[in-house]
C-alpha cells in the first residue's frame, strides 16, 4: 500500500536529517491514504510547525502524484523549489512537478499559485478527480482574496474613454467627481476610504448604454456589490487614486472547488479557514472525512507572562505615555532580543522614535539585523514573515493585541456585512482572526524560555480578554518584573 511505501521511504531519508520532527511518519501515512482513497482530509498541526511538515507530505506524493494538486503561496513555491526538491533528490527520491494554469500531460505533480488556482476553476480546468493539496490552509481566504482582487488605477480610465470617445466628457466628470469626494473626505493620514456606494451604481448606469466594455471594467459590472469591499487608495501628492475591490468572503465564492474535488489541508489547529464555527457558514471543517490533530510536544511548555490588571485601553488619553513607560522597564536590563509588537502606524513610528531617544541604537524598526540585546519594534504580519530570520527571542511584547482596525475598508465591509445577518461580528469575525494572529506569534518565546508582555488592556478589562488568555495555556504569570 501507499501508506507502506511512503513510511519506509520517509525513514531511510529521515536518517540523513540531524532533527527528525516527531509527526513524520504520522503526516506521511495520513497523506498516503487521503492521496489513495481521494478523500478528504484536514490534518491540524501546532501553531509554529511552519516548514517541518514538507517531508510527511512531500515523500507520498513522490510515490503517487497522479492528478494532484498542490497549492503554494510565492514564501512556500520559493521554500519548495530551492529547499525541499533538493532535500529529496539528496535522499535519492524524484519529484515530477508540472507549473503553469493548464493540467500536466503526464502524473507530473501540478504546482499552482492561489491566482492560478481560480482561474483554472473559472475556466472549468479541473477534473473531478484532481486531488487539491493546500498547506497553511489557514492563510487560504487571505490569499484567495489577494487573487480576485480587481484594481482600476488612472489609466484604465483612460482607456475606457478612448473606447468610447462620444462618453468620454461623462466618463471624465464622473472620475472628478468621485476625486473630489474622496479627497474632500480625506485627512492627511488617511489613505484608504471606502468607495462611495453611488460609484459602482453610476458607472453600470453609464456603461450599460455603451455595450461591452474593455477589462477590467467588464468584469466590476458582473460583480455583486453586497459581497465586496470597495475602496479607494490616495496618492495625496499626485492627487490620483486607485480603485481596489475584494470578495468579502472569497471560499463562499469559491466554495463549488472545495465542494467537487477531494483535497488534503494542512492548518494550524484552532484557525478555521475563514472564522470559527459560530458563523455557521458552508466551510470545508464539516466536509472532511478523516480530521486530525498533530500536536508538538514544545506546546506543553508553559509562557512567563506579564500581564498586569489595571492597565488603560488603547482609546484612552494616556495608553501611548503607559506604553512607553512600561515598554522603558521592560527593556531595561535585557541581554537578549526584544520585540514589540503593534499594527498601529503612527504610534510604532512615535514608539520607536522615544525608545531609540533612551537606548540609542539598539532600538530598530523592522530590521532583520538587530544587536545581540536589540529592540525590534515591528507589526504582527512583519514579524511572522520574517521570524525565521531572527535570533531567539529574550522577550516579546504585545503593545496592541491584533485585532482589525475597523478603519481598515475591508474589515468595515465584512463587519457591515455580518451586521445586516444579526451576527456577533466581534467574536465571529475579529476575536477569531486575532486569535490565529496572536497563537503562532508566540510560540518562538516556548522554543527560547522568554517572556511575553501584554500591555493591551483589553485583555484584563474586556470580557472577551478570558479567551485571548486560554488561547495562550499553559502560561505562568509573572506580577511583577525582576532582574535577571
Amino acid at each position: 500500500m501507499l501508506e507502506v511505501q511512503a513510511h519506509q521511504q520517509l525513514k531511510q531519508l529521515l536518517h540523513l536529517e540531524e532533527m527528525p520532527w516527531e509527526h513524520h511518519l504520522t503526516l506521511s501515512r495520513l497523506i498516503g491514504r487521503s492521496l489513495r482513497r481521494q478523500d478528504r482530509t484536514r490534518i491540524r498541526l501546532s501553531a509554529g510547525e511552519r516548514d517541518r511538515w514538507w517531508l510527511g507530505l512531500l515523500v507520498p506524493l513522490c510515490l503517487q502524484s497522479q492528478d494532484c494538486v498542490l497549492v503554494l503561496d510565492e514564501r512556500q513555491r520559493q521554500r519548495f523549489l530551492q529547499v525541499e526538491l533538493p532535500r529529496l533528490r539528496q535522499g535519492g527520491l524524484r519529484l515530477a512537478c508540472w507549473s503553469g494554469s493548464t493540467a500536466p500531460p503526464g502524473s507530473q505533480l501540478w504546482l499552482l499559485s492561489p491566482a492560478e488556482l481560480v482561474n483554472v476553476h473559472r475556466r472549468r480546468g479541473f477534473k473531478r478527480s484532481h486531488q487539491l493539496i493546500i498547506p497553511e490552509a489557514e492563510s487560504l481566504a487571505h490569499h484567495l482574496r489577494q487573487a480576485m482582487e480587481l484594481s482600476i488605477e488612472t489609466q484604465d480610465w483612460d482607456r475606457l474613454r478612448q473606447a468610447y470617445p462620444t462618453a468620454g466628457p461623462a466618463l471624465l466628470d464622473l472620475h472628478e467627481r468621485l476625486s473630489r469626494q474622496l479627497f474632500a473626505a480625506s485627512s492627511r493620514s488617511t489613505y484608504d476610504l471606502p468607495m462611495p456606494s453611488s460609484a459602482l451604481v453610476s458607472l453600470r448606469d453609464l456603461i450599460g448604454l455603451l455595450g461591452p466594455a474593455p477589462e477590467p471594467w467588464a468584469e466590476l459590472l458582473t460583480l455583486q456589490s453586497s459581497q465586496w469591499a470597495s475602496w479607494a487608495h490616495l496618492d495625496q501628492n499626485l492627487l490620483q487614486w486607485t480603485w481596489t475591490l475584494q470578495p468579502l468572503e472569497p471560499l463562499q465564492q469559491l466554495h463549488c472547488l472545495l465542494e467537487q474535488h477531494p483535497w488534503i489541508l494542512l492548518q494550524t489547529d484552532g484557525v478555521s479557514l475563514e472564522r470559527n464555527r459560530r458563523t455557521g457558514e458552508r466551510s470545508t471543517q464539516s466536509g472532511a472525512k478523516v480530521d486530525i490533530q498533530l500536536h508538538d510536544r514544545i506546546r506543553t511548555e508553559p509562557l512567563r507572562l506579564f500581564a498586569p490588571r489595571r492597565q488603560p485601553l488603547p482609546n484612552t488619553a494616556i495608553y501611548a505615555e503607559h506604553l512607553l513607560d512600561q515598554c522603558r522597564r521592560l527593556i531595561l536590563g535585557r541581554r537578549g532580543l526584544t520585540l514589540v509588537l503593534l499594527d498601529d502606524r503612527g504610534l510604532r513610528q512615535k514608539l520607536t522614535t522615544e525608545l531609540a531617544g533612551e537606548f540609542g541604537s539598539r532600538v530598530i524598526h523592522q530590521d532583520t539585523a538587530p544587536e545581540v540585546n536589540g529592540v525590534i519594534c515591528c507589526s504582527w504580519s512583519w514579524w511572522m514573515e520574517h521570524q525565521n530570520q531572527l535570533p531567539a527571542l529574550d522577550q516579546l511584547i504585545v503593545a496592541l493585541l491584533p485585532v482589525s482596525s475597523l478603519e481598515d475598508p475591508l474589515t468595515a465591509a465584512r463587519v457591515e456585512s455580518l451586521k445586516k445577518l444579526g451576527k456577533d461580528w466581534f467574536r465571529d469575525l475579529l476575536l477569531p482572526e486575532a486569535l490565529a494572529k496572536l497563537v503562532p506569534a508566540v510560540v518562538p518565546l516556548r522554543q527560547s524560555g522568554g517572556r511575553l508582555a501584554i500591555l493591551d488592556g483589553r485583555v484584563r478589562g474586556r470580557s472577551w480578554g478570558k479567551q485571548v488568555l486560554r488561547a495562550l495555556e499553559p502560561w505562568s504569570p509573572l506580577q511583577r518584573l525582576l532582574p535577571d
